[in-house]
């Protein structure tokens, strides 16, 4: 396994977002449980971006959206000029995967050219949480 922490969050749509700055830098897997929309997922991936994360895997509704938010708030921060490597972000969306697969890419792929992770956020989008549950799938991948 690639990181040492796995930390598990659930946002429910248009909550408050919680400093993560902490654990920069870190991995996230959006889990997309819930519609949202455009305006808050665009904060949301500046939110991530500013708060450190430096990979995002998306699976579940929208996720192709929540790709190109992540990619378009990292354009954002380097305006223009070239991100040194270490603050380059990466975004995946995985439509057509099972979750499991996608946390074990996560788990065993998944890798940055320039960091190590030592930490991964599972981060739920959904108004009912499953916290437990995923992170057994994420412990079993």
């Amino acid at each position: 396994m690639k990181t040492s922490k796995v930390h598990y969050i659930q946002l429910r749509p248009h909550a408050d977002l919680p400093d993560l700055k902490h654990l920069e830098p870190f991995m996230a897997i959006a889990v997309i449980d819930d519609d949202s929309d455009e305006m808050w997922r665009w904060d949301v991936a500046r939110w991530l971006v500013a708060s450190g994360c430096r990979f995002l895997l998306a699976w579940g509704k929208e996720c192709e959206s929540w790709r190109d938010a992540i990619d378009d708030a990292a354009d954002e921060t380097i305006d223009g000029d070239e991100a040194a490597p270490e603050q380059a972000v990466m975004g995946t969306s995985h439509e057509d995967e099972d979750l499991e697969e996608v946390f074990w890419f996560a788990r065993h792929r998944a890798s940055h050219p320039a960091l190590q992770f030592t930490d991964t956020v599972i981060l739920h989008v959904a108004a009912i949480g499953r916290g437990e549950e995923l992170l057994e799938q994420f412990a079993d991948a």
